[in-house]
């Protein structure tokens, strides 16, 4: 069997900085490239490792990677060999079209040679002069289905070449082996170990949508919540196989361990799910060729119970507000444009992504400072391009000379790019400012803000409630949310119900705000975990603070002090004062711990910085300060290529769901710690979302689209 592999560490020099689901996208391309002698050996067939042929660039991001192996590692090795057909047929199922659309666009697929696209579980018209890729899960269910495709005097395709997306089981690959008549019919059959979604070159999230519900819903019946912690540590443990990284793994204790109290299942969730991705990769250091042998990055692991305020409060950033306020489909926003026939105006979709510029400067931008901005960006622009000074009349009403014709028919290709970008930009913007205004989100963001830094209490969010009679309901269920997670024995009994009844939310309401007390744990516990604050006064004189003020350590704009306390803790692992007791590791070379002895303090070696040469990371230029993080023009940043010396990467997990807060924080720290933050999750969650997830904990058997806010 070829094996075709990169001898690149982390410890290496010199390689090209890209993002995860870049390198990820070339990997599922030049994955085939190496395929057709996969199966000449026969030896090859007696283990089931030796189908593993991993091509990966570990100083890759995130994003990056998983375009780079999706395109080059699958798609363009089906290109070479005795592979005699010019275009491929691509053939996926429910997961693996997922992965691929949050990778790769329709275009780039085409221009690797696929002309048409299929479900696995769909009646297919044959094409036996076609070769055809299958971009699989390894399951008994898919192979059952390629083999039926295959098998006969008269095939579906001319040659299969096959890529799972995880680890597939021995007895699986010999139910292929025994199939005479498909194995020569066969171009490649390799594990891509791709099974995570990139939702930004640096986030991913494993796609398990009802984790939440899974994992803390039903405290009887666990066995659902074991096949999702199996599921999410197979894919969070494919992160790692792509980057070629091997992590220190640490992850929360259950807070629960004393001799008093018996701890649960769902105070274990985060020491199972480090357990799962630890087995994964032990297998992978054995099977994956070049797989690191010694620790290279760290890798954390918590719940969504760590920080219950940051789903549900406010987040005044661009890239939040858009998805928070504007009903968006994921990352599509539909706008209407004027008719280029005169009729009335057309709806038109767009992808807010890292492929648009202007996006990828403002999304962590503050709204207010983004609507500057932008408004900055119009007003150069128009001065600058002949075109539209033209179009808005800077020239008067007389007619245009000879030269200012051909000047603006030269502008115009350029112009009408570049200010469609610009404009869609400036309408997002007014649309957010409009809401704020008219839904009075300033004076609710400021309370929530104050809720959260001990400036404000009860008092004021009675007061609140009575005097805006007129706030949303959802605005009120948050702003009660967040109280509940700060005073939770407020909301115990009568006192709760009658805090409902002021704000006159429903019994769905009061759901949700139970389901996180639940979460969270009861007052008791909650009382012990803030012990750093003084609990014993009268609650309607004092106020407790459930953040430390750190506005003064950088400037900020109005309403942006709230900080997820995921910041505190990637700061912690990247000084190596996490609490080895709160916090352990499983990289420790006791053999008890690897038991069921989970008591005692873990300690290790504090990890070397592995120094690694990239290129300036798109969020690694400071604009005006160095915890900034972004450049005012991005064009420049993605084209530099100068390189950085960056430390070990810092990976953390959280089950349950993360925020947009969270993803900016990573890209934040990222540039103010020098070292690359990945964060990974389940999912990835909005308010709205997260409060419909919540509502389902205690719900028999509704559907996601069932319980809206």
């Amino acid at each position: 069997m070829s094996v075709s592999d990169s001898d690149s560490s982390s410890s290496s020099y010199g390689a090209d900085y890209k993002s995860l689901k870049q390198v990820s996208r070339e990997r599922k391309a030049s994955e085939w490239k190496s395929a057709a002698g996969a199966l000449k050996c026969e030896a090859c067939w007696h283990c089931a490792s030796c189908v593993v042929v991993m091509v990966s660039n570990v100083f890759n991001c995130l994003w990056e990677l998983c375009e780079d192996g999706l395109l080059h590692e699958m798609l363009r090795s089906a290109k070479t060999g005795d592979s005699k057909s010019t275009w491929k047929v691509l053939i996926m199922d429910k997961l693996t079209v997922k992965i691929m659309s949050h990778s790769c666009k329709m275009a780039d697929i085409t221009d690797e040679g696929v002309s048409l696209v299929e479900d696995i579980y769909k009646r297919r018209q044959p094409l036996p002069a076609m070769d055809a890729i299958y971009f699989i899960q390894p399951t008994r269910e898919n192979i059952i289905m390629f083999l039926s495709d295959m098998s006969g005097r008269k095939p579906l395709y001319r040659k299969a070449f096959v890529f799972f997306s995880s680890p597939i089981a021995r007895e699986l690959v010999m139910e292929i082996k025994k199939d005479a008549q498909v194995l020569p019919r066969i171009g490649a059959l390799r594990e891509m170990n791709l099974e995570y979604f990139t939702i930004d070159t640096q986030g991913f999230i494993t796609n398990n949508e009802r984790a939440l519900e899974e994992l803390f819903g039903d405290e009887e019946n666990n066995r659902k919540a074991v096949a999702c912690l199996n599921v999410m540590a197979t894919r969070i443990a494919t992160v790692f196989a792509s980057l070629r990284e091997f992590p220190f793994v640490r992850f929360r204790a259950a807070k629960s361990l004393d001799a008093t109290t018996m701890t649960t299942f769902h105070d274990l969730i985060p020491t199972k799910l480090a357990a799962g991705v630890w087995d994964c990769l032990m297998k992978y250091k054995k099977t994956i060729p070049n797989f690191p042998q010694t620790e290279t990055c760290e890798l954390l692991i918590i719940d969504r119970t760590i920080d219950q305020i940051a789903p549900v409060i406010h987040e005044w950033t661009y890239d939040a507000m858009c998805h928070d306020l504007l009903n968006m489909e994921g990352n599509k926003f539909v706008h209407e444009v004027p008719s280029k026939t005169g009729g009335p105006p057309e709806r038109k979709e767009v992808l807010l992504e890292d492929h648009d510029p202007i996006w990828v400067e403002l999304r962590h931008a503050h709204i207010a400072d983004a609507s500057e901005r932008l408004h900055e960006k119009m007003t150069s622009f128009i001065s600058k391009n002949k075109a539209a000074q033209i179009q808005h009349g800077s020239r008067g009403s007389g007619e245009m000379s000879t030269r200012d014709l051909q000047k603006m028919v030269q502008a115009l290709p350029q112009y009408s790019e570049q200010i469609d970008k610009l404009s869609l930009h400036v309408e997002i913007a007014g649309k957010i400012n409009r809401i704020i205004r008219e839904s009075g989100l300033r004076e609710l963001g400021q309370l929530e803000q104050d809720l959260v830094f001990g400036d404000a209490g009860m008092k004021e969010v009675i007061k609140f409630l009575t005097s805006n009679e007129d706030t949303t309901r959802e605005n009120k269920l948050r702003l009660l949310m967040i109280l509940a997670s700060i005073y939770p024995e407020k909301f115990e009994g009568e006192k709760g119900l009658n805090l409902i009844k002021v704000a006159k939310l429903t019994d769905d309401d009061a759901i949700a705000i139970n389901n996180l007390r639940m979460l969270e744990g009861e007052p008791e516990t909650k009382k012990t975990l803030m012990s750093s604050f003084p609990l014993n006064f009268d609650m309607h004189k004092k106020k407790r603070a459930a953040r430390k003020d750190r506005s003064g350590e950088e400037e900020t704009w109005q309403l942006s002090r709230f900080y997820p306390i995921v910041e505190e803790l990637i700061e912690k692992v990247s000084k190596n004062e996490l609490s080895k007791l709160d916090y352990p590791c499983l990289n420790d070379p006791s053999p008890t711990f690897h038991g069921t002895s989970l008591a005692g303090p873990i300690t290790h070696n504090p990890p070397a910085h592995s120094m690694r040469s990239r290129r300036t990371p798109t969020w690694a230029k400071p604009r005006g300060s160095d915890d900034d993080g972004y450049s005012s023009d991005p064009v420049l940043r993605h084209a530099s290529s100068d390189f950085k010396k960056m430390g070990q990467r810092i990976f953390i997990f959280i089950v349950g769901g993360a925020t947009r807060s969270e993803l900016r924080t990573c890209h934040k720290l990222t540039g103010k710690l020098r070292r690359e933050v990945i964060l990974g999750s389940s999912s990835i969650d909005d308010p709205a979302q997260y409060i419909t997830k919540l509502k389902m904990l205690t719900a028999q058997e509704p559907s996601l689209d069932d319980l809206h806010i």
